[in-house]
């Protein structure tokens, strides 16, 4: 499976786009597509704390990004990329219209970026004990 992703890595590229055009468009296409309203967010598990649906598009996302550069030098520059896009797309909230800023949303998408990191550590440093 990593192979797949390293070697067609428009699939990163492709749902990366797909974020930007949901964290931008002004409304919810989402809500548009399944309630036939614009201003209704669909909700896939309930808020804790965090945005769970932050939380899990910026995990799956991390998850992707990890699987298309394991083997890369260039990882490190994708988990900045990564964290750098969390903190301006949701910035960008302020100035979009029927979106607004939301610390939970922030932290939900740092979060979701921080869970995989802390996982993939976690993971290399116990391969280096089995040595």
């Amino acid at each position: 499976m990593i192979n797949f992703f390293s070697k067609y890595k428009i699939f990163f590229y492709l749902i990366n786009l797909t974020l930007v055009i949901l964290y931008l468009f002004p409304g919810s296409i989402l809500g548009c597509v399944f309630f036939d309203n614009c201003k209704v967010q669909p909700q896939i598990t309930s808020d804790f704390i965090i945005s769970s649906n932050h939380f899990y598009a910026f995990v799956f996302i991390t998850v992707l990004g990890y699987l298309t550069y394991f083997k890369s030098k260039r990882l490190m520059v994708v988990v900045y990329y990564l964290v750098f896009i969390a903190i301006i797309l949701e910035i960008l909230h302020i100035v979009i219209p029927e979106r607004s800023f939301q610390f939970t949303d922030l932290f939900g998408n740092l979060l979701g970026v921080l869970i995989v990191v802390l996982i993939n550590f976690i993971i290399k440093k116990n391969e280096i004990f089995k040595k």
